[in-house]
């Protein structure tokens, strides 16, 4: 785990000055069963629960992104889920305006808010804050598209690799948009992102924040995953798929996120059934790796070796949150 690990009794850090309300963030790779643990914490301390997984921010495309059911989402007051339009897109310092926004309306409420999520860029615009970054070049991203068009978008990927390798490792190489912005934040400041990004600015303030992070074991995890990925295709994300495929067309970005980019294929005859389950299971564990590489650099992490769901793993977070809020929240 390397010198940033910490077990549950060094949750006493935190960030700010004593007199700041408690943030408690839990934090992990998908499937670790972080909906659980949200749900206990948010019942044992009268907690608010505010979502920060870009996926299930979007209406109708709930299958795929493994949004709370509803009866989770009735036994404890939850924010920022199915608020963005399927045609809209929310950039991390969007995400960031809003939370922030409801964090301070619970803490009005006196109650206990918990962030939950595995977008870790949002979760840092959140937190730490993002670098301005230097202007758009429209002129530049106009020739990245087109080289992008024309060479696939793992040429800009490896162009991302030689001027940030960090950059490159966080970002996936289908994600044009978010490539071209690297590759322009390079080539306009002559940084590395990766280094820009630690220079965060305008941090979140008036909260000590406890980092808890589930942290499976490796193999247990990625055997959630396949059971969950087959789980998506039992109940109906074929279906979900081809609904929205035909209400939004294949533009719309969600339908090129995990999951719903291989039923996509599976509708379009490109992949038997077997093998978009296949693919499906692959993208989520490459997924859950790329989320631990990024959450593992997150400052402070009480990290928790075990899932969500374990009632151990929930008694621990437990005792990390009573002696970080001391008789504030007991």
């Amino acid at each position: 785990m390397g010198p940033e690990h910490h077990d549950e009794h060094h949750g006493q850090h935190h960030d700010g000055h004593l007199d700041d309300s408690l943030l408690v963030v839990i934090l992990g790779p998908t499937a670790s069963g972080k909906t659980a643990l949200s749900l206990a914490l948010a019942q044992k301390f009268d907690g608010e629960i505010v979502n920060c997984d870009s996926g299930a921010m979007v209406r109708e495309f709930d299958i795929g992104t493994a949004k709370p059911s509803a009866s989770e989402l009735a036994s404890a007051e939850h924010h920022l889920f199915d608020c963005v339009d399927p045609a809209q897109y929310i950039t991390a310092g969007e995400y960031a305006r809003q939370a922030r926004q409801v964090l301070k309306e619970i803490n009005l409420r006196h109650h206990l808010p918990i962030v939950v999520g595995g977008t870790g860029l949002y979760l840092r615009a959140l937190l730490e804050g993002l670098f301005p970054g230097p202007q758009r070049s429209e002129e530049l991203r106009e020739r990245l598209r087109e080289s992008a068009a024309s060479r696939g978008s793992n040429h800009l990927h490896r162009i991302l690799r030689r001027l940030d390798r960090a950059a490159a490792e966080l970002v996936h190489g289908n994600d044009i948009p978010k490539l071209i912005r690297a590759i322009e934040v390079c080539l306009a400041s002559r940084q590395k992102m990766s280094e820009l990004w630690q220079q965060g600015r305008d941090p979140l303030r008036g909260f000590r924040i406890l980092r808890l992070g589930l942290d499976p074991e490796r193999g247990a995890l990625y055997a959630r995953i396949n059971q969950r990925a087959r789980r998506m295709f039992e109940t109906g994300l074929i279906e979900e798929t081809e609904r929205l495929l035909a209400k939004y067309g294949a533009a719309a970005r969600p339908l090129a996120s995990l999951g719903y980019k291989q039923a996509v294929q599976l509708l379009r005859g490109e992949l038997t059934c077997e093998q978009a389950l296949q693919a499906v299971q692959q993208a989520h564990r490459n997924y859950a790796k790329r989320q631990m590489t990024w959450f593992r650099r997150e400052p402070e992490v009480v990290w928790l070796k075990g899932f969500g769901d374990d009632e151990e793993i929930q008694q621990r977070a437990f005792r990390s949150v009573g002696l970080v809020a001391g008789p504030e929240v007991s």
